[in-house]
Parts: C-alpha cells; structure tokens; sequence
C-alpha cells in the first residue's frame, strides 16, 4: 500500500497491487486459514465463516473510507492512511494465529501439489471453485458503473459494494452455521445455486434502482457463505494436518477463474456495445456450473441422496 500511494505509472501500479499485494495477502489467508482449521471440529465451518466475515467489514468500511479520504487528504496519503490502518490490525492478527499441530516438515516437491487432483472429488470441487470464482466477483468489479448507467445516482451507485458486503457479513456467520449442522457441502450448494438463480432472475432483467439494492443485498448475503464456506469443504475430504496445503492448492487452481472472469466479462460488454446483458448471463451460468460441480463432488462422496449430511 505504501508503494501504490508514490505510484506514477500503471507498470507500478500493477507490480504494488497485483504482484505484491496479491503474493502478501496469500501469505497472510491461507496460514491462517490452516491454523484456525487445527482448533475446530464441529463448528469448524461456523470459525471459518467469522474468520472471514473481517473480509466483508473490511470491504464496507474502506470503499467508504477511501473515497471521502481521496477528496480531503489526495490519493497518495489515503493509501498511506490504510496501510497504516491495515498495519495496525496485522499486528495483532499476527500474534493471536497459532496452530494446534506443529507444522510437518518435508523436502519441497512440485509433484506434491498435483497429488490432489487425483482424488476425483477434490477434483470435482477444485473445478466447481474455479467456475464460482469466474462469476463471483463480476457485481463487485461491474455493479457500480452498471447501475449508473441504468440510471442510479453517483452517490447511491457508490455504495453497492458496501452493501453487497454488508450483506456477506451476515451471509458468511448464521448459514456457516447450517453447513455444521447439515452438511457444508449442501449448504454450499444450496447458496450457491441461489446466487446463479437470483443473478439470472433479478440482476439480469434489472432497469431500475430497487431491483439492483435488492439484488446486492440478497447476492452479497448468498454469495458471502460460498466464498467463506470453500476451506471448509475442502477440510471435510482432509487430513487436517495438510489443510492449509490442499486449501492453498485448490485456490490457486480456481485463482484462475478470478484472474481472467472479469477481462472476459469486460470484453463481453465491449462486443455488446455497452449492454450488462451477456455479462450478467455469463456470471449466473458460471456460478450454476460451479454449483453443478460441486454437486458432482458431494455425489462421488456419498451418493446422490437429498437427505445425507455431508
């Protein structure tokens, strides 16, 4: 964040934000996703929903922050400004992340990390995670300038993406919840089946302000749940002492689909001149297509019945 806040150029830019930031942040989720794992059992989908939920806190307050601190204080010294912030709660998240296993240490092999891809429903749930990740972020990065252009002032348009996050809040905490009671697997399903659906059937036909805030509480409260629900899935076809492993493997895999959704959804709207109409429809097949996988997954573990928790 410090160096963003001196950038000039888009080359600096680009190696801040996406090289270091991106290399940081992956240091600092997936430890901590394996070590919280090493305490939970039974209401391990629940810890890992509160976990992250800070995610979605995060993402009301400092899309608001940012933008009054840009206007009093210029762009450089906002960015100083959340560093220091970010800085701040990194130090005491540092100090309280400890692990109840001691780490397993072996020689470093590339091998090992292809290793999972030969267990079928690993498989299956890596490519469902993938085809998620292709859509799940596209109302994030496009639902502001849609809504603009639909007609929505500047000023409401801004807060969507609070609001989509202040609704995972919620969404990522009491359904985590259902997924230790009945299953993480079919409460993954379940929400995200209802993101594809409620994209499709609400965001898609959309031409006015109400449907849109609609549209972004209930996605954000449905969609919360699939992004924090996915170290818990891949927990319960585990061996906890190689979590934070196979959780970190399946998400570089699926990294894939958020690094090259939105170019293909911004190119999508370019060949459309200018219509929302087929990126809308491309991120509520993808989440179906990650859900039908996913489904796949659970079938290969435990069959096709409704009613088994899994």
């Amino acid at each position: 964040m410090m160096m963003i806040s001196i950038s000039k150029e888009y080359y600096q830019f680009f190696l801040a934000q996406a090289i270091c930031s991106g290399i940081g942040t992956s240091f600092l989720f997936y430890p901590t996703i394996a070590a919280a794992g090493t305490w939970f059992k039974r209401h391990r989908a629940l810890a890992f929903g509160i976990m992250v939920s800070g995610s979605s806190l995060g993402g009301v307050v400092l899309p608001i922050m940012v933008q009054h601190l840009i206007v009093e204080v210029g762009f450089g010294w906002a960015m100083r400004i959340v560093a220091f912030l970010i800085l701040g709660l990194l130090i005491f998240g540092n100090i309280a992340v400890k692990s109840r296993l001691p780490p397993s240490r072996k020689p470093f092999s590339i091998k090992e990390y292809f290793v999972p891809f030969t267990e079928l429903p690993y498989l299956l749930l890596a490519i469902g995670s993938f085809f998620v990740y292709f859509g799940a972020f596209l109302p994030f990065n496009f639902i502001i300038v849609e809504a603009k252009e639909t007609g929505m002032s500047p000023d409401l348009a801004n807060y969507l993406v609070p609001i989509i996050n202040a609704a995972s809040i919620f969404g990522r905490i009491f359904p985590a919840h259902l997924g230790d009671v009945y299953g993480v697997f079919n409460v993954c399903i379940i929400f995200t089946l209802f993101s594809g659906i409620i994209t499709l059937a609400l965001w898609l036909p959309a031409a006015s302000v109400a449907p849109i805030i609609v549209y972004a509480v209930l996605y954000g409260f449905a969609s919360g749940l699939t992004l924090a629900i996915i170290p818990a899935l891949v927990a319960s076809i585990s061996d906890i002492q190689k979590l934070g492993f196979r959780v970190g493997t399946l998400y570089a895999f699926s990294s894939f689909g958020a690094l090259f959704g939105s170019p293909i959804a911004g190119a999508i709207v370019t060949s459309q001149d200018g219509s929302y109409s087929g990126l809308k429809i491309f991120c509520g097949v993808s989440l179906l297509a990650g859900a039908t996988a996913i489904i796949l997954s659970r079938v290969r573990l435990v069959g096709p019945g409704l009613l088994v928790k899994k």
